[in-house]
């Protein structure tokens, strides 16, 4: 730290700040396309996307589980930017509105702090990610 000045290590800091925030963002545009694709979806990449929801509606609500499991293993294959990742269901007064809280740490061990997100699915089956 010796040889900087106050505002270098200050406009550093905010840098810090500032590039975290634009990560994040990009992690959740990036997951929005990852949890609205359906496994089977992409040519190139076969295994790209999450299981189709409408397969494991005989099942519900024992298939919450299920959908936990399956995101956070397609979270952890295609999203290298974070890691220790838990998915949970948030209960909602809807019986039919799947909510999930995910939580990681990024993979960038200079990064600091923990990520959350929150998911809906909406009537349509597409997923919202913020």
């Amino acid at each position: 730290m010796a040889g900087r000045g106050l505002l270098s290590r200050i406009e550093s800091e905010q840098g810090t700040s500032s590039r975290d925030a634009d990560v994040a963002s990009s992690i959740v545009e990036h997951l929005r396309v990852l949890l609205n694709t359906r496994r089977g979806d992409s040519v190139t990449v076969p295994g790209f996307g999450v299981v189709d929801f409408t397969d494991l509606v005989h099942s519900f609500p024992s298939s919450i589980q299920t959908l936990q499991a399956a995101i956070r293993a397609t979270i952890l294959e295609f999203e290298p930017r974070v890691r220790n990742v838990s998915v949970r269901h948030v209960p909602d007064e809807d019986p039919l509105m799947l909510k999930f809280e995910i939580t990681a740490q990024p993979a960038d061990r200079g990064a600091r702090g923990v990520l959350r997100f929150r998911t809906q699915m909406t009537p349509g089956g597409k997923i919202e990610v913020w």
